[in-house]
């Protein structure tokens, strides 16, 4: 079916964004992560052929680390 590019948004308590983006980097799947302005704080690109290996990257991986408020995922469609 091809490459899924997902899309995560992170909001992250005050202050801890650069220890947030820290422990993203080495995270399998994870292709760029950098820190944003505006709604949310931190944007991570996320790569993988398989729906099963995102979906365990974004609710084990991701959403367990410390000082992560809450996340929304965007798929592309093309």
């Amino acid at each position: 079916m091809g490459w899924k590019l997902p899309y995560v948004m992170i909001n992250c308590e005050m202050g801890s964004e650069s220890s947030v983006i820290d422990k993203l980097k080495p995270i399998e799947c994870v292709k760029e992560v950098t820190g944003v302005f505006g709604n949310y704080d931190v944007l991570v690109k996320i790569q993988s052929a398989k729906v099963d290996e995102i979906k365990h990257t974004i609710t084990t991986r991701i959403r367990s680390l410390d000082k992560i408020r809450c996340t929304t995922t965007l798929i592309c469609s093309n």
